[in-house]
């Protein structure tokens, strides 16, 4: 036999009972409050009633013409009945200044003596009290009757205690009645938003929840991804670790709009997109996002989730892929001419003139070392040595001449540990492959590129400049240039608009400036700078370089 454990009680059973307790506490000490304070009510309504019947009594002047009279109870009597019965008062006692009754309900208790306090009255003040005379429990006011500045007799009208409680009763019963309608209604309240509950917590208990938001903020932290949820008004709802992360934002952003997050205007506009996204690729401050968007709807617009993938080194891969190719395709147009130059140099032979023959081929030797000596002593550092070695076959294969500037100089260690040679080919690629771009068919066809170091007030600077013949950046666009998408190329290119602003991303990672101008004869100058650090000791500056013989012209 095996005993069956009772599952918990869902959260929605729980609230439910909770709040029906809850509701019949609040109506039954709403009700208990309200009948004592209707008692009080009850009880300083009865005692001005009883002081405006004394005092309209005392104030009467045939009951001072009645006290005057041989017999005051004869007139008297009656007088008390018929106010009695109008006022609805329990009685009206009429006596003389020293206590002894003239009128009374019971005709008994005239000529016996008031009981009660009388002292203050006697002394010309009108009073109320609470007193147990021969009717009971009353609250009574008891005022004097004046002839001049005379005290001639005493007035008391008063209400016995158990009227003032049947009157309190009277509105308990109805309150009673009105606090039972407030508990049904607020059970039945109760029980249609807890089957609401029920239905959105799927009948789980509070355990069972707890357990699952603790999976819920496993899950999120462990992802490795960007996630980001917005509500139906483009505010964070949810971000995970990731998402923190690749938008470079910090602190509590749940809650905040898009909008005030800080990221780039093209990443904004991505996320405030009515419309899903599908794999775009956007820029935030330091990475490069692929971002996924999917509305949430449910009849009406509830939000939007995001996804966001980091590729910074996907991209820079693809990047340097592409420099590769490029490098391939240069390599394998040199084998054609090459092979050219070796026919030449084998058809001279064959002709019989060896000596054309060696003058020729040395020529071709001397001029492709000259090239290369050119690059190297005037960029030492090995990678943009090559970098601009393979730019320059890219170049001149797309009939653009690419030109050192004799002020180039950076010699080989000269680089820190913190500017890799990566984010250099980013720049320095990217920068020579958009003036590429911009001088091809123009007259004359010419990109020059110059990189040297610089000692300024914070310390040594890379500078890299990159000119170009083109027709140039309208002034208007100086900054649109930098920006993703923005881009001069036909719109069936790929790869459109992200190059300077991937220049841009780098050269802000690094602390640096990107700027551009109009370069002398007219196209564009972009000129890129980035802080040495401690690593610019020994560097060379313009000044000293324009003086040196430096290596220049058409490489």
């Amino acid at each position: 036999m095996h005993l069956r454990v009772p599952r918990p009680r869902s959260l929605a059973g729980q609230l439910f009972a909770m709040q029906a307790v809850l509701i019949a506490v609040v109506v039954v000490g709403y009700a208990l409050f309200t009948y004592i304070s209707d008692r009080g009510q009850a009880e300083d309504a009865a005692g001005r009633q009883a002081r405006a019947v004394s005092l309209a009594i005392a104030d009467s002047p045939s009951v001072v013409a009645a006290i005057g009279t041989a017999d005051p109870t004869a007139r008297l009597q009656p007088y008390a009945v018929r106010v009695m019965r109008d006022t609805d008062v329990d009685f009206v006692t009429i006596m003389d200044p020293y206590g002894i009754r003239w009128t009374h309900p019971d005709p008994a208790q005239i000529g016996h003596p008031f009981q009660g306090h009388i002292e203050r009255a006697q002394r010309g003040e009108t009073f109320t009290e609470t007193y147990t005379g021969t009717l009971g429990p009353s609250v009574r006011a008891v005022t004097p009757v004046l002839d001049g500045d005379r005290v001639v007799g005493l007035v008391s009208a008063g209400i016995k205690v158990e009227e003032i409680s049947k009157r309190a009763q009277e509105q308990l019963t109805a309150l009673s009645g009105v606090a039972a309608g407030a508990l049904l209604l607020g059970a039945v309240g109760t029980y249609v938003i807890n089957a609401r509950l029920r239905r959105h917590t799927h009948g789980m208990n509070a355990d069972e929840l707890s357990r699952m938001h603790d999976y819920h903020q496993a899950a999120l932290h462990a992802v490795r991804e960007g996630l980001l949820m917005l509500d139906g008004q483009y505010r964070v709802a949810l971000i995970n670790d990731g998402g923190r992360e690749l938008l470079g934002v910090s602190g509590d952003v749940v809650g905040a709009s898009v909008a005030d997050l800080g990221l780039p205007a093209q990443l904004t506009g991505a996320l405030l997109a009515s419309e899903p996204r599908v794999d775009e690729v956007h820029l935030a401050a330091e990475r490069v996002l692929v971002v996924n968007t999917s509305p949430v709807s449910g009849g009406e617009r509830r939000g939007t989730v995001v996804t966001l993938r980091d590729v910074t080194e996907l991209q820079s891969l693809t990047g340097e892929l592409d420099s590769e190719r490029g490098f391939t395709q240069a390599l394998r147009s040199q084998a054609h001419e090459a092979a050219n130059r070796l026919h030449t140099v084998v058809s001279l032979i064959e002709l019989g003139r060896a000596e054309e023959a060696v003058e020729f081929a040395t020529a071709e030797l001397e001029l492709a070392q000259a090239l290369t000596d050119q690059v190297v002593a005037a960029v030492g550092e090995p990678v943009l040595a090559a970098l601009l070695l393979g730019k320059t076959a890219q170049a001149n294969e797309r009939g653009v001449e690419l030109v050192v500037a004799r002020e180039s100089r950076l010699d080989d260690g000269l680089l820190p540990p913190s500017l890799p040679a990566r984010d250099l080919v980013t720049i320095l690629g990217n920068l020579v492959d958009n003036a590429v771009d911009a001088a091809q068919g123009a007259v004359p066809s010419r990109v020059t590129v110059a990189a040297y170091t610089e000692s300024v007030a914070d310390g040594p600077e890379l500078v890299m400049r990159v000119s170009d013949t083109g027709a140039g950046v309208d002034p208007a666009h100086a900054d649109l240039v930098f920006q993703r998408g923005f881009s001069t190329k036909p719109a069936g290119e790929g790869g459109r608009g992200l190059g300077l602003a991937l220049v841009r991303q780098a050269v802000r990672r690094h602390g640096g400036t990107l700027t551009v101008t109009e370069a002398e004869g007219g196209g564009a100058l972009f000129e890129a700078r980035l802080p040495l650090g401690d690593a610019g000791s020994g560097t060379a500056t313009p000044a000293t370089l324009a003086g040196r013989p430096g290596p220049g012209g058409s490489v």
